[in-house]
């Protein structure tokens, strides 16, 4: 197959059939490193026409809460008092400057992901 960049649907499930094919092909053989070109074009082809859009901040906080198995106490310290942790878990309360701040240090979670609007009640 000669590879080259995928501009429509079927070249785009033509690359991804391909790369089926060859997808256990050894590093370093001619097939590997078609499989590698393939996955990266699959990959450019992807971000440019199925945008995968990060969560909004508070699901991202829950997100990583469960990835790191902390419960809403363990927020306290960064969030704010209990009552507070709550109402911004509970979409309440905004996030502020300094609880961005301080989630996005101590749970590594991206400012440009805090920082996004979200509905609260």
């Amino acid at each position: 197959m000669k590879i080259k960049i995928i501009k429509s649907e079927a070249e785009y499930d033509a690359a991804l059939e391909r790369l089926d094919e060859i997808f256990d092909a050894k590093a370093n053989s001619k097939e590997g490193e078609e499989a590698e070109l393939l996955a990266l074009i699959i990959e450019e082809f992807e971000q440019h026409h199925y945008p995968i859009e990060p969560p909004d901040p508070i699901e991202a906080i829950r997100i990583r809460m469960e990835e790191l198995q902390l419960k809403q106490k363990d927020l306290i310290g960064i969030i704010g008092h209990k009552s507070i942790v709550s109402q911004v878990l509970n979409r309440k309360r905004k996030l502020t400057v300094k609880m961005i701040r301080g989630l996005s240090k101590e749970l590594n979670i991206g400012a440009d992901v805090l920082i996004q609007q979200y509905e609260t009640f």
